[in-house]
């Protein structure tokens, strides 16, 4: 994808997916401004801006990754309510603010692209990640209200979500979870991806390409759009995973095939 000319912000674009799509962007052409996940984003929008547009030629191309996980999981009458905002501010209000007072320097000059990186979980509920799950699907929401709403003015607006990805945040939960079952991490990827069509993780490289489609003229005529970058996850239903484990399973004790 061509990217050369244009100027992008990505948010929480050091580290995982938004250093991916960073990486991706740069090839591509593009000149990038990056911003944390945490308070610089919430209290730095005007500076990022300023950033980014002191590199001259506007603001062509807005990405907005920044992102925190629920922890510890909880439902909602055990969550703490001070983990619920700040989820919600990192999460939804973070690209809320930085769309706010994005946009219009994208139909100075012209229009562009939003990209903004929501999650499986926004579309699938995680038990015990109401924050998490809630906060992804309202940017599902948003997102389609800003395609909806600035479609006459260029600006296309696009989400993403991925499915399980190997970033370092993911991999640290996870590390988590395997000391709690007694395992692996290795082992335990593998495991709750055995019943999806493609059974692994994700790289955060391949989040990068459709991001930067998404960016490009190529998509020029796809706004609103919901893609689950999940390897089919999102095709599996759960009572069929489990009868399909007992059946691999009994046919394992047989000496069969899962043919």
């Amino acid at each position: 994808m061509d990217l050369k000319g244009k100027v992008a912000i990505i948010t929480g674009g050091g580290t995982g997916i938004g250093e991916a799509v960073t990486r991706r962007f740069v090839a591509c052409g593009a000149r990038v401004c990056i911003a944390g996940r945490r308070r610089q984003l919430l209290d730095g929008v005007e500076r990022i801006l300023k950033t980014a547009l002191s590199f001259e030629g506007g603001l062509h191309v807005l990405v907005n990754n920044a992102a925190v996980d629920q922890d510890p999981p909880a439902n909602i009458v055990d969550m703490d309510v001070a983990k619920w905002r700040r989820m919600l501010e990192i999460n939804l209000t973070g690209p809320f603010l930085m769309m706010k007072a994005g946009i219009p320097h994208i139909i100075k000059t012209g229009g562009g692209s939003v990209v903004n990186i929501s999650s499986l979980a926004g579309l699938r509920c995680i038990s015990e990640n109401p924050g998490f799950c809630a906060s992804k699907g309202g940017l599902i929401n948003l997102t389609q209200q800003v395609a909806l709403d600035y479609g006459r003015n260029n600006v296309r607006c696009n989400v993403v979500c991925p499915g399980a990805t190997k970033t370092d945040m993911f991999t640290e939960n996870m590390e988590a979870f395997a000391k709690m079952v007694g395992s692996n991490v290795e082992d335990v990827f593998a495991r709750f991806m055995k019943d999806v069509p493609l059974p692994r993780v994700a790289l955060p490289d391949e989040m990068a390409g459709i991001c930067a489609f998404l960016a490009s003229d190529d998509a020029s005529f796809l706004t609103g759009t919901v893609i689950p970058v999940d390897g089919g996850a999102a095709l599996v239903d759960v009572s069929g995973a489990v009868i399909s484990s007992i059946v691999r399973s009994v046919r394992e004790r047989a000496g069969g095939t899962n043919d």
